[in-house]
């Protein structure tokens, strides 16, 4: 079962894994969280996750970022190993972190794709339509 790590600006990746509990109380084991505060650097994000991914050396690696680009995002590319024990995507969102969750015993390559389609199915747009008049 691959770890799974929430890197988000605070305090989205904290409120996230509350939200995950609700469906999941026992995924305290697989899913860690960092926050990510507005003054932390790129290299202090970096360090704080390899820190947490060292509580489990030998395992794969799921990292959910918020913003493609931003500092959260851009530590965790720094994960990424060439043996591919690591994968990031970004999106995160609530159905992308359930997904990842409910298919959590999946390997690491096969999980992160499950969760972007997680996260790429819940978006819709919604519009008011006008209801047709009946005689």
């Amino acid at each position: 079962m691959p770890g799974l790590l929430l890197i988000a600006h605070a305090p989205l990746a904290t409120a996230l894994r509350a939200v995950a509990q609700h469906t999941y109380p026992d995924c305290t084991r697989q899913l860690s969280v960092l926050d990510v505060l507005p003054d932390q650097s790129c290299e202090d994000v970096e360090a704080a996750a390899r820190a947490v991914m060292a509580t489990r050396p030998e395992d794969e690696w799921l990292l959910l970022t918020d913003v493609p680009g931003a500092t959260p995002h851009n530590a965790a590319l720094r994960l990424l190993d060439p043996a591919g024990k690591v994968r990031v995507v970004s999106g995160l969102s609530g159905p992308m972190l359930w997904r990842s969750l409910c298919y959590g015993s999946m390997p690491v390559a096969q999980l992160a794709e499950r969760a972007a389609e997680g996260g790429r199915r819940a978006i819709e747009i919604f519009t008011h339509t006008e209801t047709p008049k009946t005689s």
